[in-house]
């Protein structure tokens, strides 16, 4: 047991990391293909729309604004919906995480039909909706608590990468998942950037799918958790009705040979 619980925490590792990768292919469409708007990293919304506030040259707005706006209202449902389960992975996570991917999916093949052009009702529309489902993502990997893998920024891992590091006088115990996560939205924007010159829905489609994958891949680990989980407490069971068992009988057993004696 104590083995497949090793297991299911090294699965949630390489599932928020996966997530992060999406998150940087989400992030790339969103300010390559949406006019300059992040609709995972909100610390990049709020610094353009001060900015764009102050009447810097050609920031925009209205997308950071939705953007902002619906990843509170994604995150905040997300928050609800996972209220009261137990940390790490529950049946209400992978609820969430479906949520995100059938979001990101459905877009990518809806921009197939019709294409977002920049400063449109439609475009504003889609920024919404990514924004918040990834507000979602945010709020179930919250749930999940893998440590220094948010999927959906990576300033405070940078933080503790270095501030934790051994060079830092740290014992640089969580080293390898703070580079691996940092490199996985790297990566991932990067792909995100060479999937728009493909078409714009490739991206969002892409992700959707890698993290229905990942909803999936939690809820069977959980599931076989549950199942072990179970039979463990059957055996335990089992094992104490055994020795009541036999102490019963043992103390029958004493009380017989006392009445013969």
């Amino acid at each position: 047991m104590k083995r497949l619980r090793e297991n299911q925490a090294r699965m949630h590792l390489i599932m928020m990391l996966a997530l992060t990768f999406t998150t940087g292919i989400i992030d790339a469409v969103g300010y390559l293909g949406l006019d300059r708007v992040f609709t995972a990293n909100m610390t990049g919304n709020v610094v353009i729309l001060g900015m764009a506030i102050a009447q810097a040259d050609g920031l925009p707005i209205l997308g950071p604004v939705i953007a902002l706006v619906a990843f509170l209202v994604g995150a905040a449902a997300g928050g609800r919906l996972l209220r009261g389960s137990r940390k790490g992975w529950s049946g209400r996570s992978t609820i969430a995480f479906s949520i995100t991917g059938t979001v990101l999916l459905g877009l990518g093949l809806t921009c197939f039909l019709v294409v977002p052009e920049e400063g449109t009702p439609w475009a504003y529309t889609i920024t919404g909706l990514l924004g918040a489902a990834m507000g979602v993502q945010a709020a179930a990997a919250r749930k999940i608590a893998v440590a220094d893998v948010t999927t959906v920024v990576v300033t405070s891992t940078i933080v503790g990468l270095a501030s934790e590091s051994k060079l830092a006088g740290g014992d640089g115990k969580n080293f390898p998942r703070r580079v691996l996560a940092v490199v996985m939205i790297l990566v991932g924007a990067g792909v995100g950037a060479l999937l728009l010159q493909v078409h714009i829905g490739v991206g969002m489609g892409v992700s959707g799918g890698l993290t229905l994958l990942v909803a999936l891949a939690g809820h069977l680990m959980r599931e076989k958790v549950k199942a072990a989980e179970a039979e463990e407490a059957a055996s335990v069971g089992a094992d104490a009705g055994a020795t009541a068992g036999s102490s019963a009988a043992a103390g029958s057993d004493a009380t017989a040979g006392s009445g013969r004696g």
